[in-house]
């Protein structure tokens, strides 16, 4: 059993995409699965979408990524995880990368991403040196994170201290219990802090994830990640235009 787990709090714009993508890839791979939607306390139509779309939905109210990951695991029936974020789009050769990952014998891994929609240059230039180095020092963001069940309990979770950085924490904690990956395919995620965000502030983020490493949170990135600029993303989309 695969259980993809995908965390969400008012991602009524991405979500249908997201669980669109993991039912296109499934009815490839042709494997017992299940998704389980964990709904931190939306106020949109989240849950609506999540049921709609056939996707075991859990509600929380925790309003901490990591505690909202943890729940999933915890209601899980799989032996292998994958976390999707809600604004993220898998494939089915991802998918097949994390399987074959795993059944080779790694703990666990996770794939880079690709920003969906029209990208700034900056962006681009940016997000390209952080693939490229991510590749090399096997790092990746929590948007598509996958490993074994046994792993993930030797690993003993995200840490619920975080508010951010948790998916570092858990990536690194992982690397202890065993080998981690990142193969070569990629997922689609939404590009949608960009619009809040300029090139100085990403390249200052990224400098401090350098220094900091997990325990890279201050009020400043909680407001892009999960604060009032992060709030700006999630606006619903005027009529007439797509997301």
């Amino acid at each position: 059993m695969i259980s993809f787990i995908v965390p969400a709090h008012n991602e009524e714009r991405w979500l249908g995409n997201c669980l669109g993508s993991i039912r296109a890839s499934m009815a490839a791979i042709e494997e017992p699965h299940e998704v389980i939607v964990v709904d931190d306390a939306s106020t949109d139509a989240t849950p609506r979408i999540a049921e709609q779309m056939g996707a075991r939905t859990m509600r929380v109210e925790h309003r901490r990524i990591s505690a909202v990951r943890n729940s999933g695991a915890r209601a899980a029936s799989g032996e292998v995880f994958i976390f999707v974020d809600a604004d993220t789009q898998v494939n089915e050769q991802a998918v097949r990368a994390a399987l074959s990952a795993l059944r080779s014998g790694a703990a666990g891994g996770a794939c880079v991403f690709e920003f969906d929609g029209v990208v700034p240059l900056w962006g681009r230039i940016i997000h390209r040196f952080a693939v490229t180095l991510g590749r090399l020092i096997r790092l990746a963001g929590g948007c598509y994170v996958f490993c074994t069940r046994q792993a993930y309990t030797a690993a003993g979770g995200f840490s619920e201290s975080l508010y951010a950085g948790e998916d570092i924490a858990f990536v690194q904690a992982l690397k202890k219990v065993g080998r981690f990956v990142v193969p070569k395919p990629t997922v689609v995620s939404s590009g949608r802090k960009l619009s809040v965000v300029g090139p100085w502030e990403v390249v200052t983020l990224l400098v401090r994830i350098a220094l900091r490493g997990p325990r890279y949170e201050n009020e400043w990135t909680l407001d892009i990640l999960y604060g009032r600029r992060a709030q700006e993303c999630r606006r619903p989309v005027q009529s007439g235009k797509t997301p």
